[in-house]
C-alpha cells in the first residue's frame, strides 16, 4: 500500500472545500508520485489542522482537492525561537529542518562579529521548513525570517528569556530557571561568540548562559542539542 502523502497548501481547509495545487505540488504528485483522481492525500496550512482531501482533478500543471474530513488538530508549538548564525549552505538547511521538526515556533537567522555568511536564501530556506513539516508531521510551519545583525536584535528585545549557549562555559553545569514565558535559543557561529556579544548578553537580565557538555559541538549539533535540552527542561516534552 502507497503511504499517503502530505503537501502543505496556503489555502483555507474544511469540509467541501476546494483546494487548488500549484504547478510544482501538482507534478509531484502526479509526474513524480505518479498520484491520480481518487487518491487521498493529507493537507495542511498551518491554521486548520490537518485534512484528508481527495483528488477529483489532476494534471502535471494543475489539479483540484477536495478536503472530506479532519484527521488532525492544529498543534501549535511553545512559544519558542531558534536563533542562530548562518553557516555552511548544507548545515544551515540541517538547523532550518531540525528546528521545524522539533518545534520552534519561529526560525531567525542572525549576523554575528564572528559569522562567516553574509546572507542567506530566505525563501530557500523557508521551502526547507515546510518541507520538514511535511516530513514530520506536523501541522505548523515555522516563519524564517531574514537575516538581521544580533546587535541590533538585541536593542529593541523586550522581556523574552534567551538561552545562549556559550563555549566558554564548556563542561559547566548549569540547569536552566523554570521560568515560564516565551524564550529564545541563540547559537553562535564556529568561532563562538566575540568577547563584547558575550559581554552583552551577560549583562542581560533575561538571558541565560549554558554549556551544551564537555564537548565543542559544531553549530548545527549544537542547534539540535539545544533544542532538546530546552524541550525537556521547559517546553512540551515535559
Amino acid at each position: 500500500m502507497a503511504s499517503v502523502i502530505r503537501l502543505y497548501v496556503d489555502h483555507p481547509l474544511g469540509v467541501g472545500q476546494s483546494v487548488p495545487l500549484n504547478r510544482e505540488q501538482s507534478h509531484y504528485l502526479f509526474g513524480v508520485m505518479r498520484r491520480g483522481v481518487g487518491e487521498v492525500i493529507e493537507l495542511f496550512n498551518g491554521i486548520d489542522g490537518e485534512w484528508l482531501a481527495r483528488v477529483v482533478q489532476a494534471g502535471k500543471r494543475n489539479a483540484i482537492l477536495l478536503c472530506e474530513s479532519k484527521s488532525k488538530p492544529m498543534m501549535l508549538p511553545p512559544d519558542l525561537w531558534m536563533m542562530f548564525a548562518p553557516i555552511k549552505k548544507v548545515r544551515t538547511d540541517f538547523i532550518v529542518e531540525k528546528a521545524t521538526e522539533m518545534g520552534a515556533a519561529q526560525i531567525l537567522p542572525v549576523q554575528t562579529d564572528f559569522t562567516n555568511s553574509e546572507r542567506i536564501r530566505q525563501d530557500r530556506l523557508q521551502n526547507h521548513a515546510v518541507e520538514a513539516a511535511e516530513q514530520c508531521g506536523g501541522t505548523y510551519v515555522p516563519p524564517v525570517m531574514e537575516l538581521q545583525k544580533l546587535s541590533k536584535l538585541l536593542d529593541g528585545w523586550d522581556d523574552r528569556h534567551i538561552m545562549f549557549c556559550d563555549e566558554n562555559r564548556l563542561g559547566e553545569a548549569v540547569a536552566l530557571p523554570q521560568q515560564p514565558g516565551p524564550w529564545a535559543i541563540l547559537i553562535g557561529p564556529e568561532g563562538g561568540f566575540s568577547p563584547a556579544e558575550r559581554e552583552r548578553l551577560e549583562a542581560m537580565p533575561q538571558a541565560q548562559g549554558v554549556s551544551l557538555g564537555p564537548r565543542i559541538l559544531r553549530a548545527d549539533t549544537a542547534a539540535v542539542a539545544a533544542l532538546a535540552l530546552w524541550q525537556t527542561s521547559l517546553g512540551d516534552w515535559q
